[in-house]
């Protein structure tokens, strides 16, 4: 699929100096509306825009007054179709498109079936997809959902599979995945879980190096006391020697515990 994209072509065309720029609005049919703001042009006579197209046809939309709709539901479209919508306007002035982001993929996912094995290699198959989005993993540990991956949907409508290596915690482990338009609409699978039998992590602080030591690698978050993300990353130490002497919190593995920088 094209991403949408909004192209300001500045050109001006030979010998046609009132006819200045287009505006081009290209992605997928989303069962929605296009609405543009159309000021005067800048001879005070008319209005700015002077010709709408959809996929090169010449729409019939009254674009002579200050505010217009491009009407696309006339055009019969199937949803997810390819539309490519042309603004052209005049020198001086400059129309405004109220939600460019109307042809952006939506996450319109089924999914079909999710697993993940005992070794964390989490699967799952989807239909229905209308655009291509990315599918972010996400895993429950620490009282949050946290995102661990991402994985590029496909964006077809027919059957997708997909597959992302995951990190256990020791003990219980729960993920889903999530896909999200731009416009910060939010659809999630269901949750799949499995009991890990690794063995849980233990820090110790080592004051002489001003440093958490992890008896194994884990990914880890800590913060102040005001629930403030200071510092993540991933490792066996996590370096401290920055901060001042506080208490802190420090999330790792499964657990989040509070300790104190001396």
């Amino acid at each position: 699929m094209k991403k949408l994209g909004v192209v300001f072509v500045l050109a001006m065309l030979s010998g046609l100096s009132a006819f200045a720029g287009t505006i081009v609005l290209e992605g997928k049919y989303q069962q929605k509306n296009v609405y543009v703001i159309n000021p005067v042009a800048e001879a005070g006579v008319g209005f700015c825009v002077y010709e709408i197209t959809v996929n090169g046809d010449v729409t019939s939309d009254e674009v002579n007054s200050n505010a217009f709709e491009i009407d696309l539901s006339v055009y019969g479209f199937k949803l997810g179709a390819d539309v490519v919508i042309t603004i052209k306007y005049k020198d001086g002035c400059e129309p405004r498109v109220l939600n460019p982001g109307a042809l952006e993929p939506q996450p319109t996912f089924e999914t079909t079936s999710i697993v993940i094995s005992s070794g964390g290699l989490i699967e799952w198959e989807t239909v229905n997809e209308q655009g291509k989005l990315p599918f972010v993993i996400q895993q429950f540990k620490w009282n949050k959902w946290v995102n661990v991956g991402e994985v590029m949907g496909k964006g077809t409508s027919t059957k997708n599979t997909y597959s992302f290596q995951t990190t256990p915690v020791s003990g219980e482990n729960k993920f889903r995945v999530v896909q999200k338009s731009q416009e910060g609409k939010e659809k999630k699978s269901d949750t799949v879980e499995y009991m890990s039998d690794k063995d849980p992590v233990t820090f110790v602080y080592n004051k002489k190096s001003a440093s958490l030591e992890f008896s194994s690698e884990t990914n880890y978050e800590l913060y102040n006391v005001y629930g403030q993300i200071i510092k993540r990353g991933f490792g066996k130490t996590a370096d401290l020697s920055n901060l001042p002497k506080n208490e802190y919190y420090v999330s790792f593995d499964s657990a989040t515990q509070k300790f104190t920088k001396k």
